[in-house]
């Protein structure tokens, strides 16, 4: 994450990381993938089609995972959740600083900050992954989120 132009101080605990969050994906697989993959679950190597297609990409993420840390160094992404309260924003307000939000994984704006709060705190978004907010925080966002 990129706070503003210059370094927050302790400010930059408003980032707070963690795993577990899941998101849905849908996936379109040929017939004989799909048999192949019905058969592997049959036979017991895997308790159902959803853990095959997890465990197939963990494999394919643990395959790529110096380009992955590579590219994360390189763009400066936050890697894991990071969630903005109400007081996470009024803070950097106070300062007088802006987001620059960047990050791959999930980025989530609490349900009760205000339109006017993220327009004023929020500079940019670019997440890898998902971005969670209120609808009318997102519509006052839209001209400052990217899918980069």
């Amino acid at each position: 994450m990129t706070i503003g132009k210059k370094p927050m101080g302790n400010l930059t605990n408003v980032v707070k990381l963690r795993g577990g969050d899941t998101e849905k994906m849908t996936i379109n697989v040929g017939v004989v993938d799909l048999g192949q993959i019905d058969l592997l679950v049959q036979e017991g190597f895997y308790s159902n089609r959803s853990d095959l297609i997890r465990t197939a990409i963990r494999m394919q993420l643990q395959h790529h995972a110096d380009t992955v840390k590579q590219t994360v160094a390189r763009r400066t992404l936050a890697v894991g959740l990071q969630h903005y309260s109400v007081g996470d924003l009024e803070r950097i307000q106070a300062a007088g600083q802006t987001l620059r939000i960047q990050a791959l994984g999930l980025v989530r704006i609490a349900a009760d900050v205000s339109p006017k709060l993220a327009r004023a705190t929020i500079e940019s978004v670019s997440v890898l992954g998902a971005f969670q907010c209120s609808e009318p925080v997102r519509d006052v966002l839209a001209d400052r989120i990217s899918n980069s």
